[in-house]
């Protein structure tokens, strides 16, 4: 039997994510996708993504060695991210790690914005925002 390979999709269109938030969690995702053995190959998920993993840690990388991020900022993301939800800020307990959050996920966006992976964020609420406007007006 013989198998064939999906042609190369080097011209595929790729989706953005929406924020840093979006990204850092398919991050911890992928990553325990791959601790846990899965084969990853890019372009193949239900949504291409503009980048792979090791572009993310990358950028936390530099980020780290550039003294932008500190150690706990990366110790938050981590245990959150694994949690697979942010930090809450009404919970007393979670107060620090929710500014931790932030900050870092902040910073980390701008990186990603800048490299394409995040979309930038929009002044308005959508192409149609005029349109919506005038339908809500007479509410």
């Amino acid at each position: 039997m013989q198998y064939n390979a999906p042609p190369p999709r080097n011209n595929i269109d790729t989706v953005p994510f929406t924020s840093a938030e979006e990204a850092w969690f398919w991050f911890i995702d992928a990553q325990d996708a791959k601790a846990s053995g899965a084969r990853i190959v890019a372009g193949q998920g239900l949504n291409p993504r503009p980048c792979e993993t090791v572009d993310i840690l990358k950028v936390l990388d530099r980020l780290y060695r550039n003294r932008r991020l500190i150690r706990d900022h990366l110790l938050v993301l981590r245990h959150y991210g694994r949690r697979k939800i942010p930090p809450d800020s009404y919970r007393v307990k979670e107060a620090r790690a929710h500014r931790l959050w932030h900050e870092a996920l902040d910073i980390i966006e701008e990186v990603l914005v800048q490299k394409g992976i995040v979309e930038r964020p929009n002044a308005f609420p959508s192409k149609s925002w005029f349109e919506h406007a005038t339908i809500m007006e007479g509410y």
